[in-house]
């Protein structure tokens, strides 16, 4: 008979009613299990969130680099404008409608109360011709347009009709264009303002 099998008598036998028969190692490991299945939880949780930022922060990215070209193009559009209108011959044109003209040659006070230079008074120069709505007929033409046109009044440069020679004096036809307008000469400006 093998002396394992039976049973500890005395001080053995004691000891071996205090300690569990069943295995100690499964015991111990439970905390262990549970504490590195919430640190794993976690880690992937806070990489979930860390990912959402960064792609929030892309999306945001992606938006403000869109409204920075759309800025950008506005600004050069604007620049293109100023830089059109500040054009020697933009700046002319702009004055002589506000009625400015061309400035004499300046005169300039000394501190001491003497005028350096001449001055002289600036003057509008005449105003340019207006174009003609259409040649003069040569003799040639005149005669066949006489011929055509009896009695059909013909325009004259300052845009009002006059009729032919012999032409009866007819109302003017609610269908007939009408004279364009001719700008008046802009009033002239005084010399501060």
């Amino acid at each position: 008979m093998s002396r394992a099998g039976a049973p500890l008598k005395g001080r053995a036998g004691r000891l071996a009613r205090l300690m569990p028969s069943a295995s100690p190692s499964s015991a111990a490991r439970t905390p262990f299990v549970l504490l590195v299945v919430l640190l794993l939880g976690g880690g992937l949780i806070t990489l979930l969130l860390l990912n959402s930022a960064l792609n929030e922060g892309s999306f945001r990215l992606s938006e403000l680099k869109r409204d920075t070209t759309e800025l950008t193009d506005e600004q050069q559009a604007l620049q293109r404008d100023v830089d059109s209108y500040s054009q020697p011959g933009a700046l002319e044109r702009r004055a002589r409608e506000l009625g400015m003209v061309p400035g004499g040659s300046p005169a300039f006070l000394d501190p001491d109360g003497t005028v350096r230079g001449v001055p002289t008074k600036a003057t509008a120069p005449p105003p340019s011709p207006s174009p003609t709505p259409s040649p003069e007929p040569t003799p040639e033409d005149g005669a066949q347009a006489d011929e055509a046109g009896a009695g059909v009044p013909s325009p004259t440069p300052s845009g009002t009709a006059t009729p032919s020679p012999g032409a009866a004096a007819e109302p003017e036809s609610e269908d007939a264009p009408a004279p364009e307008n001719t700008p008046a000469n802009p009033p002239p400006t005084t010399p501060g303002r």
